[in-house]
């Protein structure tokens, strides 16, 4: 199968145009280890350019709600007639199978279409003889969103949709992983948005700062690691700007000792190793009972070891590379380290050889709390299967942790495993699935997987701040 290449380079977008950057950065294909295109490396002078455009078309665009709604269907047209030229884009720069690429495209068009016609109506709390007191919500201004390199589109436009709904004008910054389906975007969409409502840039860790600190930024809307959000807290903190961290998770799957071996496996597999396991919200660890733990680790194994692993761009591929040699060196480390401590390797286990960043679908058992693998997010395809007593010790463990993003519990009695799952410590929790979002969905982690919402109206209230107007009689 040949190499994807770009047709011609991308451009950042800044006030509606396409904005030339004078240094650039190599583009990674994971599949084959190779670079295949570049992309601007944006200065902190390129960022001031795009933060000043966002602020400068702030008035007008805050001003017109119709106006609004009317872009937003419209941006969400382009996107899905755009469709087949990004989506081979993402799955050459991300990895991901060409399929899940253009479905990621296409979940993107329809966050713009939802928020499109969502308002935030003003809300009377008090109407009497004294007084009128009215809550109104308005918009912040420019605000900066940062993304992740595991659905870079995704997770765009579930922040740019909202905010610019609410009023608000937008600075992009997406991985330096995975910039060009972003900056994409950004093209596809000047002329259909006025100048300067989005701006996309990409860089590194200059432009991020450069971002954070930025003096007419109001907002900071970041997916990603924890340590980076964290950094993003302290920066925000100086200038006390509003944000929105949805940070790592290490979601534990709590599976009860009348679920069937089979079932389980046939709901967790599926959901841990989508997107090749680089899923914030994915489970990461399994608890099940002692006595179901050998049924329930062949169950698995067998899926692991029947796993179609390749090339996005090929269509017998169930599952891509990692995004990147860093991150696949990471899974395999921490593979090795728990083999070293006692682990049993029931499937995969090893780099698939190769230039790209392969590794394969990993199941692990004979494993415990106090391991890397399991006490951290491996975020890759490696899989702890954890023997448990009871179930107060399954919560005991699966609470056990810094994260609270999502979790779940697995039976054949619904209600019990509802009661289960309501004592889990974590944003979001699920009775025989995991994972399962929507857009009206609230979408939320506790601990240190975040702070703020992202989903439904909670999102769109997050881009504003709320205006109490009291008129005395």
């Amino acid at each position: 199968m040949s190499a994807f290449v770009l047709p011609k380079p991308i451009t950042a977008t800044i006030a509606g145009a396409a904005y030339p950057t004078r240094a650039t950065f190599d583009v990674v294909n994971p599949a084959t280890g190779e670079v295949f295109a570049t992309a601007p490396d944006a200065s902190a002078a390129d960022v001031d350019a795009a933060v000043r455009a966002a602020h400068d078309a702030f008035a007008a665009w805050r001003s017109d709600p119709a106006a609004r709604r009317a872009a937003l269907h419209a941006a969400a047209d382009a996107l899905d007639a755009a469709r087949d030229e990004i989506a081979p884009i993402l799955t050459a720069e991300q990895g991901k199978p060409l399929t899940e690429s253009a479905r990621e495209v296409a979940i993107a068009a329809a966050y713009l279409r939802y928020y499109a016609d969502m308002q935030l109506e003003r809300q009377v709390i008090r109407d009497d003889a004294q007084a009128l007191v009215e809550i109104a919500h308005r918009p912040l201004g420019a605000v900066a969103i940062i993304t992740p390199w595991n659905f870079p589109l995704i997770i765009g436009t579930a922040k740019i949709a909202p905010a610019l709904s609410a009023g608000n004008t937008v600075v992009l910054k997406p991985s330096p992983f995975t910039p060009l389906s972003s900056l994409k975007l950004g093209e596809v969409l000047r002329g259909v948005l006025p100048p300067g409502v989005l701006n996309v840039l990409s860089g590194g860790n200059e432009a991020g700062a450069a971002m954070t600190e930025h003096p007419l930024i109001r907002k900071i809307s970041f997916t990603g690691s924890t340590a980076t959000g964290k950094a993003i807290a302290a920066a925000a903190a100086a200038d006390l700007k509003r944000t929105t961290l949805e940070l790592g998770g290490n979601d534990a799957a709590i599976v009860l000792d009348d679920a069937d071996p089979a079932t389980v496996a046939a709901g967790i597999f599926p959901r841990a190793f989508s997107n090749t396991g680089q899923v914030c919200v994915a489970p990461k660890r399994v608890y099940v009972p002692e006595s179901l733990r050998a049924p329930v680790v062949e169950a698995f194994a067998a899926l692991a070891r029947n796993a179609r692993v390749g090339d996005g761009a090929d269509p017998a591929t169930q599952y891509g590379p990692l995004n990147n040699r860093p991150q696949r060196d990471r899974v395999a480390s921490l593979v090795r380290d728990a083999v070293s401590r006692g682990a049993t390797i029931a499937a995969g286990g090893s780099e698939i050889a190769g230039n790209g960043y392969f590794y394969q679908p990993t199941i692990l058992t004979d494993i415990s709390d106090g391991t890397p693998i399991v006490d951290e997010e491996q975020f890759g395809p490696a899989l702890p299967i954890i023997g448990y007593r009871d179930v107060e010790d399954a919560l005991t463990r699966a609470n056990a942790t810094h994260f609270g993003l999502g979790g779940s519990v697995w039976s054949g009695d619904p209600e019990r495993a509802t009661a289960v799952a309501e004592r889990m410590e974590a944003g979001m929790t699920w009775v025989n699935t995991h994972t399962a979002t929507s857009f009206d969905q609230p979408f939320a982690g506790i601990k240190w997987s975040g702070i703020g919402v992202e989903n439904g109206r909670w999102a769109l209230e997050g881009f504003t701040e709320m205006h109490v107007i009291h008129r005395a009689r």
